[in-house]
């Protein structure tokens, strides 16, 4: 029995509240001390089937298993706002439903530790960002255990500890050890291990990839040095010089997704720059397919697979080349059939053959436009690429901006029609798309119709616009026009048709090919920062191969981060475009240069001075949850299977719910996907997929303020009179938002835990809304919640005396009725995610029962154990001190949860239609297992329709139990 009391009952008292009322301070007392209880007793510690953690699994062994998990949090200095638990406790409620339910559930918590905003800390104070992290991660893991989930925090770890890094690194190594057969698998495609490519190679049986090989030179004829340079072409993981996003100002290179619209870096707001530097790159686009096509296995929405369909842009069509001297310009095209409109070429700024086909000089009579001013073509191009380089690519692809470029003074040549096309530089044309060229058709494309417009360049309708079509891009359907030579006609031809023919022309005429392409691009996996997990890689100092990178053995793993005095990326200018990252690990020299025996004798190796981005922790840490002691494998193959395992043939695998926001739809859920993908291959997990289901909670939002200047003020601080705001005395503007710093409107769980207590909160939180859907924040809303848990806590407790009211008598039948409807509108609550609705049945249900059970009469024990076992989820501290005072010893965490028994779920009475002719004439109340005779009786009884069938001959009858009567009458 619980020896809580209320260390505020006797001055509650003298102030005419009940000695033993719930109170924010009593709650506060029960919630500490069940949080002591339940990490003394390891309330929440989940048995393994093996392994260290196992103690415990035959209490469980017969359940089946569920892995409930958020998003890694970033354990920020500001801590927690009430935004942020939205999820985690949405994942709570589940998994102590779950665990009630009969299941043996894995909820963990671990922390993304690596990243930008701890170095950048570092930097300003001086501070190991390790001492600012690991103190945020304290106080963020305290403000978790007041809110009172139940995680195992026994399996709590944070990316930044070398025991987690170390398999980081060893999954790097894996990668960078396979390359991608596309042969395998029945043509879909696998990962397999590099030594086994190099058997081919060796043996004959295999070539080189297209591109690979020395020109003129076979496999056999390569020295080890150029052998290595061709197997490191094939890597998954590999060095590439690419453009990217390169950040002087912040001395770093930087993911799209830390670009902003106007090409300034997210953080800082320096301007970012793409220029070409040799990077380490992920070849996700291996995968593409794959991860396209297993999208439909996921139990994820439809909106949140389309972001990532949408982001992988998969095309199909046909590649072409144009000749142009001694190259070639190869172009992809979703719409070869328009062959014989394409009048002019765009290659992206950054095209490998740009200065290969730049003239010397402009052509005599060279339209102005196309020049923009220069001298030369060489002087335009650098000045436009410049330009180019200073715009993000989401800004190069916005609708309808000014279409700008350059002529090459170099021409290309049409293979349909025979005609010399001039070749442009435009930004709206990437070179991570396609080829990163475009044959241009202003006629049936509106972007090229802009550009033609603004340069004077021809324009060839290929397909016939209605009657009515008013100019422009035509880009509907319609019969091809204007699409004919002595080798090939189109004209009349539908879109399909057109398509198959002219494809079919360019693959027997050598000009191209039917090819698939995809949106999506190889995964830069490089940043010049400190903070980050070393990459296991070295170099030879001197000698041939001393750009050719080596993996370190698993048994020199982890490569640990050295401590450095001066953390920060050197920087420069901001608009130094031709500055070259220098990153903080190539000050370290002492680690930077090292002597290793890597099978061939001692020799000088250099280290990678890059690391890795932040990515790369999230991209396994579910694993690490199933077996987070393991220092010999990545993952007990048993606990693997166990915990995400297929459950039958054909299922992907994965965890079971996986819950965090939609900002990380497509990045952190590609790069997780893939990285899973290659274990797969590999042979080192079972499942094929990392989460089975996904779902995105919504957010919160709350009112903000705003002063005379625009600024946001606190909006802690704003007092309302009579329907104006102010601030200081100053009035202010409020306006609705997402909840934030920058807002200033946050609203934190310790404010709110000091107010209510943490149940009510939790209570509060869940009940404005399903979880997948975003709500309103009002803090004074959450009264209501707070008075809930005092009715039922009445239900259960005699406020004036603290004796238990339960007792051993039947509960009547209204009662029981509602007992078990509400239990399974809970359960259905719970199963749904939809705990507001959940939340709702409970009132109803505590409100029948303060009615019918007013203080001083006794409350059933099986009506008041059971409102407690619903609430558990949701309000577990207090659940579990009624639980206790109600005589049970162990925790109602391990409870079974009710079960609705169904003889109480049938309504007593149902209102049944009574036809006459087959129209309405009357409803009548029948019970609910009326047969056909007695509704027939039961209508016959009703007034109206005896007026009804007064003086007429009822020729027939047709009864139908719980749903209608129709007299057929003469």
């Amino acid at each position: 029995m619980s020896q809580h009391t209320d260390p505020t009952a006797e001055a509650s008292s003298a102030d005419g509240v009940p000695p033993h009322r719930y109170t924010p301070a009593l709650a506060s007392e029960i919630e500490l001390a069940w949080q002591d209880r339940w990490e003394a007793e390891g309330t929440f510690h989940t048995p393994n089937p093996v392994g260290p953690l196992s103690g415990g699994f035959d209490r469980v062994a017969d359940r089946p298993k569920a892995f409930v998990m958020d998003m890694f949090p970033y354990p920020s200095g500001a801590g927690l706002h009430v935004g942020h638990p939205l999820g985690y406790l949405g994942t709570d409620v589940t998994s102590r439903f779950l665990r009630m339910d009969g299941h043996n559930v894995l909820h963990p918590m671990g922390y993304d530790a690596f990243g930008l905003p701890a170095e950048q800390f570092a930097v300003q104070t001086g501070q190991h960002p390790r001492v600012t992290t690991e103190a945020n991660i304290a106080a963020i893991s305290a403000q978790l255990r007041r809110l009172g989930v139940d995680h195992d925090t026994r399996r709590t770890f944070a990316t930044i500890d070398p025991g987690y890094y170390k398999w980081t690194q060893w999954i790097f190594r894996q990668v960078f050890e396979s390359w991608f057969d596309e042969t395998a698998d029945g043509g879909r495609g696998k990962a397999r291990p590099i030594a086994d490519l190099v058997a081919e190679l060796d043996a004959g049986t295999r070539q080189p990839a297209e591109g690979t090989l020395p020109e003129g030179r076979s496999w056999a004829e390569l020295s080890p040095v150029e052998r290595r340079r061709v197997v490191d072409a094939h890597r998954l993981a590999y060095r590439h010089e690419a453009p990217v996003n390169w950040c002087p100002g912040l001395g770093t290179v930087l993911s799209n997704e830390e670009v902003t619209a106007d090409g300034r870096s997210e953080r800082g707001n320096f301007p970012v720059f793409r220029r070409p530097l040799t990077q380490w790159m992920m070849r996700i686009t291996s995968y593409a397919e794959r991860l396209l096509t297993d999208l439909d296995r996921l139990d994820w929405s439809d909106s949140l697979k389309q972001m990532q369909r949408n982001w992988i842009g998969r095309s199909t069509g046909a590649r072409v080349r144009f000749a142009t001297g001694t190259e070639s310009i190869e172009v992809f095209t979703t719409r070869p059939d328009t062959l014989f409109g394409a009048t002019y070429l765009v290659l992206a700024p950054e095209h490998p053959l740009v200065g290969v086909l730049t003239a010397a000089a402009w052509p005599e009579g060279t339209d102005p436009r196309w020049t923009t001013g220069a001298a030369t073509p060489a002087d335009a191009v650098a000045a436009y690429q410049r330009q180019a380089s200073r715009r993000s690519e989401l800004d190069r692809q916005a609708e309808g901006r000014e279409k700008t470029g350059v002529w090459l003074g170099a021409t290309a040549r049409n293979p349909l029609t025979g005609a010399d096309l001039p070749v442009f530089i435009a930004d709206y044309v990437l070179t991570g798309y396609g080829t990163g060229a475009i044959m241009a058709v202003p006629g049936e494309d509106q972007r090229d119709w802009d550009f033609a417009s603004a340069f004077g360049l021809p324009v060839v309708r290929t397909v016939q616009p209605p009657a009515d079509f008013d100019g422009g891009a035509y880009t509907g359907t319609g019969p091809m026009i204007n699409s004919s030579n002595e080798q090939l006609s189109l004209d009349g031809l539908d879109k399909a048709a057109a398509i198959a023919k002219v494809t079919e022309w360019l693959v027997a005429s050598g000009a191209g090919e039917a090819t698939t392409t995809y949106k999506l691009r190889d995964w830069l996996f490089s940043r010049q920062r400190y903070w980050g997990e070393p990459f296991p890689v070295v170099y030879a100092v001197d000698g041939d191969d001393a750009d050719l990178p080596i993996a370190v053995p698993d048994s020199m793993l982890p490569v640990l981060l050295p401590d450095v005095d001066d953390y920060s990326p050197t920087t420069f200018e901001i608009d130094d475009a031709d500055s070259k990252p220098e990153p903080p690990l190539s000050r370290a020299t002492e680690w930077t240069t090292v002597t290793l025996d890597l099978g061939d004798g001692p020799r000088e190796y250099r280290r990678e001075t890059n690391t890795m981005p932040n990515w790369a922790g999230s991209c396994w840490y579910y694993l690490r949850y199933t077996d987070p002691t393991n220092d010999e494998r990545l993952v007990d193959p048993e606990l693997e299977a166990y915990w995400m395992g297929p459950r039958e043939p054909g299922d992907v695998g994965g965890v079971d719910l996986y819950v965090g926001g939609v900002e990380h739809a497509v990045l952190h859920l590609l790069y997780a996907r893939f990285w899973h993908k290659v274990l797969f291959d590999l042979g080192h997990v079972s499942s094929e997929e990392p989460f089975r289901r996904l779902v995105n909670q919504g957010y919160i939002s709350a009112y903000a303020y705003t002063d005379e200047r625009g600024f946001y003020v606190p909006a802690a601080e704003v007092e309302e009179r009579n329907g104006v705001w102010f601030h200081d005395g100053a009035p202010v503007t409020r306006e609705y938002g997402k909840m934030g710093k920058s807002l200033k409107n946050v609203v934190t769980p310790d404010e709110m835990i000091a107010m209510f207590g943490a149940d009510t909160f939790r209570v509060y939180e869940m009940s404005t809304g399903p979880l997948d859907q975003s709500r309103p924040w009002e803090t004074k809303a959450a009264v209501g919640s707070q008075r809930l848990l005092q009715r039922i806590w009445r239900v259960v407790l005699d406020e004036e005396t603290g004796a238990v009211r339960a007792a051993d008598v039947e509960p009547d039948e209204e009662t029981s009725r509602a007992l078990h409807r509400t239990i399974e509108a809970v359960r259905d609550g719970m199963s749904t995610l939809r705990f507001n609705i959940a939340i709702a049945r409970i009132t109803e249900l505590t409100n029948h029962l303060t009615s019918a059970y007013p203080p001083g009469t006794e409350v059933p024990r099986s009506v008041a154990e059971t409102l407690v076992l619903l609430t558990s989820p949701l309000a577990p501290h207090l659940a579990e001190e009624l639980w206790s005072r109600l005589g049970h010893d162990g925790s109602v965490a391990w409870a079974s949860f009710p079960v609705a028994d169904p003889r109480w779920l049938v309504d007593e009475t149902v209102t049944v239609a009574v036809q006459v002719n087959g129209k309405v004439r009357a409803q009548v109340a029948v019970p609910a297992d009326a047969d056909a005779a007695a509704l027939e009786a039961a209508a016959r009884a009703d007034e109206k329709v005896a007026a009804q069938l007064a003086d007429k001959t009822v020729r027939r009858v047709i009864a139908v139990p719980g749903r209608l009567v129709n007299f057929v009458v003469g």
